[in-house]
């Protein structure tokens, strides 16, 4: 806003308005009085109006930008600090870094994929492990139940993509979580194949990014499997795992280069995400729940290392619950016992009792075959070994700024203001996130 131009044109409104007030002669008291008052009272318009006229176009702006958010699975937030990560680190000084990003629990992928899909803790949006049991429907899910799994019936709450669709914004998926569910589709999407190139999957996407504006996607949600799967195989401190850490950060700032050589790059915001981070583990350090829940109990069990729903019919709930609270090193809880703090156990697929390995254990149904090591994940969000990263840069970030660690329900709403969107109704906050955005005027750079 140009605050001359706004002068100028309260002095001209101000001078019209004042010729047309009278006060009775002798009052010239009362007369300044009244003139003064009316000034302030003009005054205070023209900066209302100036400030939504500002606000209006700081909007319209976003509606013209595009934002591609990349999750790296499994990246934990500390792994910078462990190798040598030179792309992200010029993508946090030319604009934000999250200490890191809080997962929801469970702090397992398909949960947190949709969480941030849809802004809503998993008890809210139904993913609530990567495999359950929904009672009410006598289904099972899981990663692998290919029926189930593209089932829109699992999936509750509204994806981002969906709101963005209906509000006219074009939307792009490349292997996000729920986005190949049928019904729930973008505008452009991709059917999960893990072995499709990281490099074909960017091609693609810098290919969107050149379609004519009426075709182009402003919302492009990509999804990469690694490093999760060196961090499970390896451990996350083990150098396989770092190597790759290197060489994903390689295709991230080949990534960043491609996207800054477009004629629009300056209308691109690009986010950097994980779902989770990885913690390590040892076949040395493992519950098995068939030490504790026989075969021939009638109690089903859903999940993975290292969490577990189990399921169970009447008095088989409690002999279950009481045999498992005999095991060291695990949580068990009835639904009504989860803490608090992890929004967790008011959705009937949680099952009858809930079964959680502490920090650096695991539990699994049968006893390992062969000693092993390596990483997991799942574990309570407190454990900063489950923390994972956020990066952003573009137009509507600041830059060199450094965010406080904050729950990854906040991106959802994020989003929203970034496609300048009306958010549906969802856990998160913006209001959590807006000291890393960009105001619609002034100084944006970090102190």
């Amino acid at each position: 806003m140009n605050l001359n131009f706004r002068h100028h044109q309260f002095q001209r409104f101000y001078n019209r308005s004042t010729r047309f007030m009278s006060v009775p002669a002798g009052s010239q008291q009362i007369k300044t009085m009244i003139h003064n008052a009316y000034r302030l009272m003009i005054l205070i318009l023209f900066i209302f109006t100036g400030s939504l006229s500002a606000s209006g176009t700081a909007a319209q702006d976003r509606k013209s930008h595009t934002t591609i958010i990349l999750s790296l699975d499994g990246f934990r937030w500390d792994y910078p600090a462990k190798t040598a990560t030179p792309s992200l680190n010029e993508i946090a000084r030319e604009g934000v870094k999250a200490v890191s990003l809080i997962p929801s629990f469970p702090s397992k992928t398909f949960p947190n994929h949709y969480t941030i899909a849809t802004g809503l803790v998993p008890d809210h949006h139904g993913l609530v492990n990567n495999s359950f049991y929904d009672q009410e429907l006598d289904r099972p899910y899981s990663i692998g139940n290919i029926e189930a799994r593209f089932n829109p019936i699992f999936y509750g709450g509204e994806p981002i993509w969906i709101t963005a669709k209906r509000q006219g914004v074009k939307t792009a998926s490349f292997f996000w979580v729920g986005s190949d569910v049928d019904n729930m589709h973008p505008d452009l999407w991709k059917k999960y194949n893990q072995l499709t190139p990281f490099s074909q999957r960017i091609d693609t996407i810098l290919k969107w990014l050149k379609l004519p504006p009426a075709e182009r996607p402003r919302l492009i949600m990509a999804y990469y499997h690694e490093p999760d799967e060196s961090g499970h195989h390896y451990g996350p401190d083990d150098k396989r795992t770092l190597k790759t850490i290197r060489e994903l950060d390689e295709v991230v700032g080949d990534f960043y280069r491609r996207i800054k050589q477009l004629p629009n790059a300056d209308s691109i915001n690009l986010i950097i995400v994980s779902d989770h981070g990885m913690g390590s583990i040892s076949s040395k350090r493992n519950i098995a729940l068939r030490d504790y829940i026989p075969k021939t109990w009638p109690v089903r069990i859903e999940g993975g290392i290292p969490i577990f729903n189990l399921y169970a019919p009447g008095a088989w709930r409690d002999s279950a619950y009481a045999s498992l609270k005999k095991a060291p090193h695990i949580q068990v809880w009835k639904p009504a016992e989860v803490p608090a703090y992890l929004n967790y156990g008011k959705n009937q697929r949680v099952g009858d009792i809930i079964v959680v390995a502490d920090s650096a254990w695991s539990v699994s149904i049968a006893r390992p075959v062969k000693e092993e090591t390596g990483g997991t994940h799942g574990y309570d969000p407190r454990n900063t070994d489950m923390h994972a990263i956020f990066y952003a840069v573009g137009p509507d970030f600041k830059r060199g700024y450094t965010q406080p660690s904050f729950q990854n329900i906040h991106i959802y709403p994020l989003l929203a203001y970034l496609l300048g969107i009306q958010p549906a109704k969802t856990d998160g906050d913006l209001q959590q996130l807006i000291n890393m955005l960009r105001p619609p005027a002034g100084n944006d750079r970090a102190d």
